[in-house]
């Protein structure tokens, strides 16, 4: 039987007939041969909206959120929507760090700066050991609910997120502490299923920290998470789909608002997103990703005074529903053009049995072309009509934005998702 020395910066492995007989612990390592990939992204632009900064910033959607172009703070960090101002705005530099622990392990690192603070976006590590088509991941991470949540903004097609997982999950999605384990099926046709278990912190509709003296803190982790993708090709189109759904405890703090509130319930959020991808040659393309997001929420709706106590408390139910569709029309190695629709179509709010008129069909119609000099540079001007928000006394409002983002990153970057 033949006998072969394979050697890699990996391992040195002994084959006897194709099969490795050497065992896993008596390979060879070298931790200075895995030097991190190291990168940085800048994002900034220029913002020109026909409505003072000071007033966009308390519009909201009635029942649906509150403040979405206003800062907040999550965790004790203050957080600044991006494009928020008129003028100038440097939403944030991205430093990523990735690389292979050892044969077993990887670690990606995602660092935030922007001007006021610093935060880890993601830190977790990945592995593949465990063998038949599955992967664990651990740490904080961008969920794969859907499509577009565990993109990082400056791959988005837009300048600004959806508007529907802005109003429902907030500016940063599901982006939790937890583990991830995901199995990709042994068949012609791409087929993945993974499984989530998060703590549960999502400021926008998840929850588990105990408000007041009126709710109860939930156990964490907080937040379970499942979805289904597919993959296949027809010819030169690619077609995406998959299937989401997460269901977790909410505790909401507003006391510290003008109409001062806290909301504890139990909350579950369904997804169903479609992304079809067809090219004309290795640059030219169009593709149309649409997803749609139903969130309901069932528990208690708590008046707080200015002091935070609680003065009464009914039962609430929330049954909503909105989406977000575009079409990208890729005319060459540079140049790219899209239209995008977003709307939240459903919005049923009961309050101790009694229906809340909120209104619906909250809407938002976004343009942009960008022009790309490279990979690793990319200019978009991008208009929006926003007819999606209200004052405090509920009235629609209509303001229209034009923004030109700058985009550039340096440095040794991973290839995005499809």
């Amino acid at each position: 039987m033949k006998k072969i020395l394979i050697t890699s910066t990996l391992c040195t492995t002994i084959v006897f007939g194709g099969v490795d007989v050497l065992p896993v612990e008596k390979r060879t390592f070298v931790q200075s041969k895995y030097i991190p990939d190291i990168s940085l992204v800048m994002d900034t632009s220029y913002v020109s909206r026909d409505m003072s900064d000071d007033k966009v910033s308390e519009f909201e959607i009635p029942g649906v959120a509150e403040a979405l172009l206003g800062s907040h703070t999550h965790d004790g960090v203050a957080h600044t929507p991006y494009n928020a101002s008129n003028g100038f705005n440097l939403n944030y530099a991205e430093l990523v760090l990735s690389s292979s622990v050892d044969p077993f392990f990887t670690v990606d690192g995602v660092f935030h700066f922007s001007e006021s603070n610093t935060e880890i976006e993601e830190l977790y590590f990945t592995s593949t050991v465990l063998g038949y088509g599955t992967r664990l991941k651990g740490g904080k991470f961008n969920s794969n609910f859907g499509y577009i949540n565990e993109q990082h903004h400056h791959s988005w097609d837009f300048a600004d997120m959806p508007l529907v997982y802005e109003a429902f999950l907030g500016m940063h999605g599901l982006n939790e502490m937890g583990l991830q384990l995901q199995w990709i099926a042994p068949t012609d046709t791409y087929l993945m299923a993974g499984v989530e278990v998060l703590q549960g912190e999502n400021s926008q509709m998840f929850g588990k920290d105990k408000i007041g003296d009126y709710t109860t803190q939930a156990d964490a982790p907080a937040l379970f998470v499942g979805y289904l993708k597919t993959s296949f090709d027809i010819k030169d189109t690619t077609v995406l789909a998959g299937l989401s759904y997460a269901r977790g405890s909410s505790r909401i703090d507003h006391t510290d608002d003008d109409e001062a509130h806290a909301l504890s319930a139990m909350s579950s959020i369904y997804g169903a997103d479609l992304l079809i991808k067809h090219y004309f040659d290795s640059y030219s393309f169009v593709s149309w990703q649409s997803e749609v997001l139903n969130r309901t929420m069932q528990g208690t709706y708590y008046d707080v005074d200015s002091s935070g106590s609680m003065t009464d408390s009914s039962a609430l139910s929330k049954d909503q529903t909105g989406l977000y569709s575009q079409v990208i029309y890729g005319v060459n190695k540079s140049w790219r053009a899209g239209v995008r629709y977003d709307t939240i179509f459903q919005n049923d709010v009961t309050k101790s049995g009694t229906n809340v008129d909120n209104g619906n069909n909250f809407d938002k119609y976004s343009a942009m072309i960008e022009y790309h000099t490279s990979e690793f540079a990319r200019f978009r001007l991008q208009y929006n009509h926003n007819h999606s928000l209200c004052d405090e006394n509920g009235d629609r409002q209509s303001f229209n934005t034009i923004m030109l983002q700058a985009n550039l990153s340096i440095g040794a970057h991973a290839a995005h998702s499809f």
